[in-house]
């Protein structure tokens, strides 16, 4: 066992003799095999124990066997605690769902801090089954019936290459003491209906299952890299990129067939699921406007394109431009000349660099987002009118509109930056110093 483990770690490139590996040790029966195998093995190991107070002193106690755990190896421990129900219900997620980003974020916490190069944990082969049906079950693309890769980032997965019954037999073997979690028993939870009423079943029906299903997601897996290749040099023909956003022409995603799959392919990294995408197919012969949003990122139907764009934090800090500053970088990149009219300034009608009578303004100008309600008094005209309207004659998409700062002189609108000057503030005949701010692309 413990060659094996050896190999599969070197075979998978998970991590060298020489690092120190942070182990997740719930207790349990999986990582307590999975902390003596990094010993026996010989590796640097540091542990890291979770209590989610989800079982009273039975919680207490499975973190006292794992500071016990701790004294034997003579390796260093990390412990905390995490009011998961608390966490579960203010986020509106199961617990867990809870307990798995509770856990992963503080493992990834004090890797960083103490430099570890990775945080191993106790899935196995047994694990990969139970994860294939539970995507089944929820609907899943064919990335989700791959199971899990023994590297994930920082995560790493060192025991994929053994089953229950064999981490079973090694713990009886070294007489490894453990906690058994009675929640593991519990019909309530769909992973442990999984393992003990549908795969019991399975192994009726064929007693060679649980290894051919294995092979079978092999096999899946080296079909998904065939399809990462083909939806990369599809995603390529439909959309371009500008900026931070990912803009796909309704036009040429028309034309894929089949359509649905290639959609579901390119939204997945974005943390849209198969039913915003259903919805997003039926939207695209409607009108413009409609919104879809995943976790992390949105799209908008904005006329002949999808947009795709990270979720905007709402931004209503402002940031000050002193008199003399000569350039800025956040938020926005500016560069900032004051100078006599006597030094003959090369005037441009670029709508990248605004020239201001400085006579006119008093620092220090205010730099921040456009809100609803602000208007101006466009350059040439003799009117005012608000910025949401000139957006609007101008067909500025959503998020286009969201990414527009402005400079401003108090309450009065200055510069739309990249966009257009306020009348008030133009160089006339009459100026005789010149502020000239450049919007640096």
């Amino acid at each position: 066992m413990i060659q094996r483990f050896i190999n599969y770690i070197t075979g998978n490139n998970l991590f060298n003799k020489g690092e120190t590996i942070l182990a997740g040790v719930s207790g349990g029966i999986d990582s307590v095999v999975l902390l003596d195998l990094l010993n026996k093995a010989g590796y640097q190991v540091a542990i890291a124990h979770c209590n989610f107070r989800l079982r009273g002193k039975a919680s207490n106690d499975d973190e006292m066997l794992v500071s016990d755990l701790a004294r034997k190896y003579n390796t260093q421990i990390h412990s905390t605690s995490f009011d998961t129900l608390e966490y579960a219900h203010a986020h509106k997620i199961s617990i867990e769902m809870a307990a798995r980003e509770l856990r992963y974020a503080w493992f990834e916490k004090i890797r960083i801090a103490n430099n570890y190069a990775c945080i191993a944990v106790a899935h196995h082969r047994d694990d990969q089954l139970e994860t294939f049906f539970l995507n089944l079950a929820r609907g899943t693309g064919l990335t989700g019936l791959t199971g899990m890769s023994p590297v994930n980032g920082k995560i790493v997965r060192p025991l994929l290459f053994a089953s229950r019954i064999e981490i079973e037999q090694y713990r009886h073997a070294n007489s490894l003491e453990f906690r058994e979690d009675e929640s593991n028993q519990s019909l309530d939870y769909q992973r442990n209906r999984i393992r003990h009423n549908l795969l019991p079943v399975m192994d009726k029906l064929n007693p060679g299952f649980r290894e051919g299903m294995i092979k079978t997601m092999g096999y899946l897996d080296d079909v998904s890299k065939i399809l990462d290749d083909s939806v990369k040099m599809k995603l390529e023909k439909v959309a371009i990129r500008q900026g931070n956003a990912v803009i796909f022409s309704i036009e040429s995603l028309n034309s894929l067939n089949p359509l649905p799959a290639y959609l579901f392919e390119f939204l997945k990294p974005y943390g849209f699921n198969g039913t915003v995408v259903t919805e997003l197919l039926t939207a695209l012969g409607g009108t413009s406007g409609k919104q879809f949003i995943s976790p992390t990122h949105r799209i908008v139907h904005d006329r002949d394109s999808l947009i795709l764009t990270p979720l905007a934090q709402e931004n209503t800090k402002m940031y000050y431009i002193s008199e003399g500053i000569a350039e800025i970088k956040i938020p926005v990149h500016l560069r900032i000349t004051e100078a006599d009219i006597s030094e003959q300034v090369k005037i441009t009608d670029s709508k990248f660099v605004a020239f201001i009578d400085l006579d006119k303004v008093q620092f220090p100008l205010v730099l921040r987002k456009w809100k609803n309600g602000d208007y101006f008094k466009p350059l040439g005209m003799s009117g005012f009118k608000k910025i949401s309207d000139f957006f609007i004659d101008l067909k500025l998409s959503l998020p286009e509109k969201e990414n527009v700062w402005i400079i401003a002189n108090g309450e009065q609108v200055i510069w739309i930056i990249g966009y257009r000057l306020d009348e008030r503030f133009k160089i006339t005949p009459f100026t005789q110093s010149i502020l000239k701010i450049e919007l640096v692309k």
